[in-house]
C-alpha cells in the first residue's frame, strides 16, 4: 500500500477518536518487544454504547456495524501505542472477537468481519490477520461486541 494510513482513513471518512480510557483495573494496551496487545474494545458509536444480543433484536448486519466501531477503537489504541505514528504498523497479527449472542445464533464470523474488513481497508495486506470469533451469553455493559487485538510494530 503506497498511500499513507492517514490518507486511507481520510478516504474512508474515518476520524479516529482519542483512545478510550479503560473501564476497570487494566491498561488499554501493553507492549512486549515489537508486539502491542490491545485490551478488548467494546462496541461504541457516535450515539453511545451499541448494546444488545445478536439473534435477539440485533441481526448480523447490525453486529457487523458494531464490530466496525470496535475496530476503530482498536486503531485509536494502536495509534496511542505508536506515539501517534500508525506508519509503525508492521502487521495486524490477531483479533479476538466476542459476540453477545443467543445460543442459536451462528453468524459470529460474519459479525467480526466488521472489524476484520476494516483492518484490511485501512492497512491493506498488513491488516490481514489470524482471528477468533466467539459467541458469549453476555458482555460488559450489555454491549453487542468486544474485540481485542495483537499488533506488530517497528
Amino acid at each position: 500500500m503506497s498511500e499513507s494510513i492517514q490518507s486511507r482513513l481520510d478516504a474512508l471518512g474515518i476520524t479516529l477518536p482519542e483512545a478510550p480510557a479503560p473501564a476497570a483495573n487494566y491498561v488499554p494496551f501493553v507492549q512486549s518487544g515489537n508486539l502491542v496487545f490491545v485490551s478488548g474494545q467494546i462496541s461504541n458509536g457516535p450515539d453511545g454504547l451499541i448494546k444488545g444480543r445478536l439473534g435477539e433484536g440485533l441481526d448480523a448486519e447490525a453486529g457487523y456495524a458494531a464490530a466496525r466501531t470496535c475496530g476503530i477503537s482498536l486503531i485509536a489504541q494502536l495509534r496511542a501505542a505508536c506515539g501517534g505514528d500508525l506508519e509503525r504498523l508492521v502487521q495486524v497479527v490477531k483479533l479476538g472477537g466476542f459476540v453477545n449472542s443467543t445460543g442459536d445464533f451462528t453468524d459470529q464470523p460474519k459479525v467480526v468481519n466488521g472489524c476484520s474488513d476494516l483492518m484490511v481497508e485501512v492497512f491493506g495486506d498488513k491488516g490481514r490477520h489470524a482471528r477468533a470469533a466467539v459467541g458469549v451469553p453476555a458482555l460488559p455493559l450489555g454491549v453487542a461486541v468486544e474485540i481485542e487485538g495483537i499488533f506488530e510494530i517497528a
